[in-house]
């Protein structure tokens, strides 16, 4: 695209905005580009300031709803950052004739890595042990090999199934539930297909891998909550409010589970201290794609998918109502 024909692009994402070699291949393909060097994730009037006078955009986890495309008449075009379309309302998007452009996965490495690394420090007890020590205890903490152990993957998508690759090369039972056939992808790896019910009673883990729709709000409430072992545990990179907090909060308090391990919340950042500062509850800051590898590559298929947008309806998921 030559640099004068090229459209007024805002990008609102912070680890893009920041990263030099994206603002550089930005800066080669567009002419009129605007980043977002707030460092903040901009929302309301601030973010429909922010996209006024530009024709197209890279959105990363700003909601991108209905009113925003009835403020914007102008924006055509939305290059999706990062491994989601929760936040655009793509319904919304078709009625005001905007496209889309998006690729699946770019960061599945980098969130699967993350969530390994939840699990295995939930079964080795890292977080308890570090509180122990900043108060003054020193114990050896009794964990489990995750090698002996049974992992849940309730979704079975990109992620999901970069997971579950790699607990099944470590030798992990692996369980699986999504709406969508996976048969093909069991079949190849020998992760099992199973309901809800039985993932929730069989797992010593359960990593969460579903978009946030209306059908999943709350999917982990008091009642599955119950349902899981006692002692389990719960990881969650995927998206916030997959999971009722505050029965999470009693779950760890309880024993019903034995840790929990977020990097998403309903309200980022999260609020409740207590449990924030629960022993058994590690919290990281929505880092699961905060590789510099994997905003590299979600960096790339955003700038592709403003030249390669199409139909929203495309893409979507099976999850939504």
């Amino acid at each position: 695209m030559a640099l004068s024909n090229a459209p007024k692009v805002a990008v609102l994402s912070r680890s893009f905005s920041r990263h030099p070699i994206l603002r550089g291949e930005m800066a080669a393909q567009y002419e009129n580009v605007t980043f977002n060097d707030t460092g903040r994730t901009l929302a309301g009037d601030e973010l429909i300031g922010f996209l006024k006078g530009h024709d197209s955009a890279i959105v990363a986890l700003e909601k991108i709803t209905a009113s925003v495309f009835e403020a914007l008449p102008e924006l055509r075009v939305i290059g999706k950052y990062g491994v989601g379309l929760d936040n655009v309302d793509l319904r919304a998007a078709a009625a005001h004739g905007v496209k889309v452009g998006w690729t699946g996965g770019v960061n599945r490495r980098s969130v699967a890595e993350l969530a390994l690394c939840f699990i295995i420090a939930a079964f080795r007890g890292v977080s308890i042990s570090q509180s122990e020590i900043r108060g003054g205890i020193w114990r050896q903490y009794l964990g489990r090999q995750i090698s002996d152990a049974t992992v849940g993957l309730l979704g079975c998508g990109h992620v999901g199934k970069e997971l579950g690759r790699m607990l099944r090369a470590l030798g992990v039972r692996v369980l699986a539930h999504d709406i969508r056939d996976i048969s093909d992808y069991c079949a190849e790896t020998g992760v099992e297909s199973v309901g809800l019910d039985a993932l929730l009673a069989q797992s010593d883990a359960i990593s969460l891998h579903v978009p946030s729709t209306p059908d999943t709000a709350n999917v982990i409430n008091t009642a599955r909550l119950a349902a899981m072992r006692r002692g389990a545990v719960l990881v969650n990179t995927a998206r916030g409010g997959l999971v009722d907090e505050l029965a999470l909060k009693a779950a760890l308090q309880e024993g019903q589970l034995s840790a929990a391990c977020f990097d998403v919340f309903a309200s980022e950042p999260p609020q409740d201290v207590e449990l924030l500062n629960l022993p058994n509850f590690l919290a990281t800051a929505h880092i699961g794609g905060s590789a510099n590898e994997a905003v590299v590559a979600m960096g790339r298929a955003a700038i592709a998918g403003l030249s390669q947008a199409t139909d929203p309806l495309t893409f979507l998921s099976p999850w939504a109502p």
